[in-house]
């Protein structure tokens, strides 16, 4: 069986393997385990032990976390099996495990050992690293950073662990699209890891390209500092779904883990830069001043456009409205653009101009070489020609403007198809029973509460107050996005077969099974995306 092969789209966990599947794996990872007893040093030992561990990294599972679930029942396994290959994993689990296995692994561990199973000789050295230097390496923009931190075990043969840390994109990705509440927030994502024991090499590669190429730039860290950058960056990628990860970090998980743990503590990661109203408005006011916005013809629009820059600058580029670079110009104009915000059709026509006198103006602000401007400011133009067919206005696809612009007063265009799931009626003159007697629906306001109550009583004709309260509270939910898996389990339900309103009644069920708990709501929509589809 391979753990990491049958992952399942994002958000959709998996049921936990029956407990005759596990001990197979567990007795593959067993077997796994005896490389542990050939090998002479540390860290040999611990990238195999952090090998095993990374077999399930990144599975999500509906009772529970995968490292509790499969992680902790390993320990188990192993302390059961009382060989010298399982008292080797448990010495390695003590050092590379979550706190938890690492304490359980350690009892496991000293009770074979006073069982007289033997321990391989690396043991003692395994708790022994020690950090050393940490480096940055990467382009000016901060696009990426490659993180180099060198460690040795009190000897003279050193190694180093390369992370590379992406800093293009902010936007919370955890379940369903959003980070945890109550996380701090992440300055980065690690991407991939790897380790080298050719130190010097590396190093020396790292300082050459810095020298000859004028746009790159290799600089000394604080070990304390990089601890709490790695820290956080790391549990980005774990809060993701499906993380956009390199095809062998799951093996290196468990080992970087330990190795930001090893680093000294006290340090401070970069903090996001706070840009609220105020001072949005502030920059946006200076841009608009500036010598770079002179040339602008529609300020209206210009002024619309900046602000949607900044925006996401803001949320989408932890805190940085002012960097620019290729990368960053692109993602916005092709990626961000089209899939959140609803543009008119004079926005549509400024923001590429605006963007790229945004980027000789901040460029000024921040120091970027000229080279770095220039580079930006050709993908821009590159970027424009592909930005009218990746902008797809719903006005152009048929829908009318008034109608989408009462689904989307807020501007955001990523929401239009979960409100029109939820809110489908709103045009036409009806009379509906009751006080209400002949009613406009498109003169109703669907963000509006009142309003909302009365578009549901339409759809729900002699529907009594408790279930049209039902319907209320989950239109709400909709129009709001919270949670993002409740529109992601809509959608999943409305593909496999399900008529919308059996759909609405399904999320119904689900909110009252979990009440006012959100992970037992969570656990509740992923069961059901497990249901067979209608016969």
């Amino acid at each position: 069986m391979s753990p990491r092969s049958s992952r399942r789209s994002a958000g959709e966990p998996d049921r936990p393997p029956p407990p005759d599947e596990m001990t197979l794996v567990y007795e593959g990872m067993l077997q796994h385990a005896r490389e542990l007893l050939a090998v002479r040093g540390p860290l040999d030992a611990e990238l195999i032990v952090s090998r095993i561990l990374g077999a399930w990294w990144g599975r999500r599972v509906v009772e529970g976390d995968v490292e509790e679930v499969v992680g902790d029942g390993l320990v188990r396994y192993a302390a059961g099996a009382g060989t010298p290959a399982a008292l080797a994993l448990l010495t390695g689990i003590g050092y590379l495990g979550t706190p938890r296995q690492a304490a359980e692994a350690e009892r496991a561990a000293l009770d074979l050992m006073a069982r007289g199973v033997a321990r391989p000789a690396w043991a003692d050295r395994l708790g022994t690293v020690m950090p050393e230097e940490c480096f940055v390496s990467g382009d000016v923009y901060g696009d990426h950073e490659s993180i180099v931190c060198t460690f040795s075990y009190g000897g003279p043969r050193r190694h180093a662990l390369v992370v590379l840390v992406d800093r293009t994109k902010a936007e919370p990705v955890g379940a369903g699209g959003r980070t945890p509440r109550g996380t701090v927030p992440a300055y980065g994502m690690v991407r991939d890891a790897w380790v080298s024991s050719r130190v010097e090499r590396l190093l020396a590669q790292c300082r050459a390209e810095s020298r000859d190429r004028p746009l790159m730039r290799f600089e000394p860290l604080d070990p304390a500092d990089t601890r709490a950058m790695l820290h956080r960056a790391l549990e980005h990628t774990n809060a993701t779904v499906n993380p956009p990860v390199g095809e062998d970090f799951a093996s290196y998980h468990a080992f970087l883990r330990a190795r930001v743990r090893a680093l000294p503590p006290g340090g401070r990661a970069p903090q996001p830069v706070p840009h609220g109203g105020d001072r949005r408005a502030t920059l946006a006011a200076r841009f608009l001043a500036s010598d770079e916005a002179e040339g602008l013809s529609d300020l209206s629009a210009a002024g619309r456009c900046v602000d949607r820059i900044i925006d996401y600058g803001c949320a989408q580029d932890f805190g940085r409205p002012l960097r620019v670079s290729p990368l960053k110009a692109e993602m916005f104009l092709l990626d961000w653009l089209p899939r959140k915000v609803l543009l008119s059709p004079a926005e549509q026509e400024a923001v590429p101009h605006v963007l790229a006198s945004w980027v000789r103006w901040a460029a000024r602000q921040t120091g970027l070489p000229d080279e770095g401007v220039r580079a930006t400011l050709d993908a821009v133009w590159d970027a424009t020609v592909r930005f009218a067919a990746a902008y797809r206005d719903p006005a152009a696809a048929g829908l009318d403007r008034a109608l989408v612009d009462r689904l989307l007063p807020d501007g955001d265009l990523e929401a239009l198809p979960r409100r029109a799931f939820a809110l489908p009626f709103l045009s036409g003159r009806h009379r509906l029973s009751g006080r209400h007697g002949v009613v406009d629906l498109g003169a109703l306001d669907p963000s509006a509460p009142a309003d909302r109550r009365i578009l549901l009583e339409f759809e729900h004709p002699g529907a009594d107050q408790e279930h049209l309260d039902a319907h209320e509270r989950l239109a709400a939910r909709l129009w709001d996005g919270d949670p993002p898996e409740l529109w992601e389990t809509a959608q999943a339900l409305l593909d496999v077969g399900f008529e919308r309103h059996d759909v609405l009644h399904r999320l119904i069920g689900a909110f009252e099974r979990a009440g006012d708990d959100p992970d037992a709501l969570r656990d509740a929509l992923g069961a059901l995306r497990h249901e067979p589809p209608p016969g």
